[in-house]
């Protein structure tokens, strides 16, 4: 019998090529850890995009409007890096957030050329009932005792090595 049988030979074969020893126990671990994050990831994309979605947000705005809420003044160039998209779409995400009272443009004190953006009180009200109700979502689906999320925290931190670069993290990696 094959022993990887239920995985497609173009990507056992890849996976096993990937591993020195071919060890085909930890190539079908790692796929499932890898199913098992995207549908989590699924899951929590479809919870924030509910939450937003009752403060009349897009996905984007949410982020943006998160983001300049933690963050202080920030420059419409950053949030486009956060956001990874293009100026030119920032443009339009904070033109909506603008008209509803959200965000304020602001010249750079440092740099007359360069706007920025600044959380009014009501998108920090906004941003901060929205992300209580994101948070409120997420924990509830997670379902985990304290000891587990301390866990589950410590490994994510250890995979993410990243500066924290996303919008919606606003922690400094301790580990």
């Amino acid at each position: 019998m094959d022993p990887r049988a239920g995985i497609p030979a173009a990507y056992g074969d890849a996976v096993l090529a990937r591993r020195p020893d071919g060890d085909l126990a930890a190539a079908e671990r790692a796929e499932e850890i890898v199913e098992h994050l995207f549908a989590l990831v699924d899951r929590l994309r479809g919870g924030f995009e509910a939450a937003v979605a009752a403060f009349e947000l897009s996905a984007a705005q949410a982020k943006a409007l998160r983001y300049v809420a933690q963050s202080g003044p920030v420059p419409m160039r950053d949030v486009a890096c956060r956001l990874g998209c293009d100026a030119s779409n920032v443009t339009g995400i904070v033109d909506r957030l603008e008209q509803r009272g959200l965000v304020e443009r602001q010249v750079a004190p440092a740099d007359r050329r360069v706007k920025s953006l600044v959380v009014t009180v009501r998108g920090s009200e906004t941003a901060r009932a929205m992300w209580a109700q994101v948070m409120a979502g997420a924990v509830g689906m997670m379902g985990l005792a304290e000891d587990e999320q301390a866990q589950l925290l410590a490994l994510l931190r250890r995979l993410d090595r990243g500066p924290g670069t996303l919008c919606w993290v606003s922690r400094t990696p301790t580990d």
